[in-house]
């Protein structure tokens, strides 16, 4: 697979993002078919996994999908890039640097790691991000992350954090029907040298057309329920930039959801999606999305006709 840098991190040019495995997305497989698909993913080409201290089956308990990936590839462990993230709350400590610790320790742990290749604060909390920038550089200076990061942030906070200690990544949503990171956020990465990491690139599975307004989703743990571009309203309004992904798709010998992470691959040269799925025959199809070409009048065509249409449904940096 193709290569791309966060920074200084080369990682393969489509991640895999793990969480599906323990939350979110209805019933969690056996822990061996998550391994298994996790290492599936390895063998073919992916070198970048994604996971968080939090996803855990109905976000209750700390540390389910780190232990999966870190049972995963603990054999591969210095062939990989692992990211994951913490949350902080100002409630619980008073001391920035020894509680982000503690989580990183707990993370290191469970992943069966010494180190972090990109360890992102998941979400702003209460805690200053100066705070946080300065104990992510302490941490990279003691060598046991590599890189830091953000996570559903704004260029403020990007910036304020960028000022004391560089960013090697920034993960927010990002896909043919979520662009706020256009206007400003995804400039000011390619700007600084900062790697953009998009979640839910394929909307959730909405742009890979598999969805339709009869779609039922699982009634436990499925965040499917709650995307806004998900209601049956929003999916039948948001269907003319399906189809014209099935058509180009068609055209290509590709699928709908490896057009949309060509398309967000061939606009910008710091991004690198990281797709998440349960599905072992999907994760490999979202990972074959780096063998699709778009040329550039393609792009300029695909880029024209996705500006023509309406979208239906908004989560922004405030969601999910």
């Amino acid at each position: 697979m193709k290569k791309r840098k966060l920074k200084d991190i080369e990682v393969s040019e489509v991640g895999m993002g793990c969480m599906a495995f323990s939350h979110g997305y209805g019933k969690i497989p056996e822990e061996s078919y998550s391994i298994e698909a996790i290492r599936n993913a390895y063998k073919h080409g992916c070198t970048f996994f994604d996971t968080a201290e939090v996803y855990s089956p109905n976000l209750a308990g700390i540390g389910h999908n780190e232990k999966i990936v870190g049972k995963a590839l603990k054999d591969v462990r210095d062939d990989v890039v692992i990211a994951t993230k913490l949350f902080l709350d100002r409630g619980l400590f008073s001391d920035t640097y020894r509680s982000i610790r503690r989580h990183l320790e707990g993370s290191l742990d469970r992943l069966k790691t010494d180190h972090v290749d990109i360890y992102y604060l998941h979400r702003m909390g209460s805690v200053p991000v100066e705070e946080v920038a300065e104990a992510m550089g302490r941490l990279i200076d003691e060598g046991l992350i590599k890189g830091w990061g953000l996570s559903q942030v704004d260029v403020d906070i990007i910036d304020r954090a960028q000022k004391v200690t560089p960013l090697t990544a920034v993960q927010n949503i990002y896909s043919m029907v979520e662009r706020d990171s256009e206007e400003s956020i995804i400039p000011y990465c390619i700007e600084h040298d900062i790697g953009f990491v998009p979640f839910s690139p394929i909307a959730s599975g909405l742009l890979s057309g598999k969805i339709t307004v009869d779609t039922q989703f699982e009634r436990n743990d499925d965040v499917r329920n709650w995307v806004p571009q998900l209601s049956r309203r929003n999916i039948e309004g948001n269907q003319p930039i399906v189809e014209m992904l099935k058509r180009i798709a068609e055209e290509k010998n590709a699928t709908p959801a490896q057009i949309s992470l060509a398309w967000m691959l061939h606009k910008y040269p710091n991004v690198v999606p990281i797709p998440g799925s349960k599905n072992k025959e999907r994760i490999i199809e979202n990972l074959n999305a780096s063998q699709v070409v778009l040329s550039d009048e393609e792009f300029v065509m695909l880029e024209r006709e996705l500006n023509s249409y309406k979208v239906y449904g908004h989560r922004g940096l405030g969601g999910f």
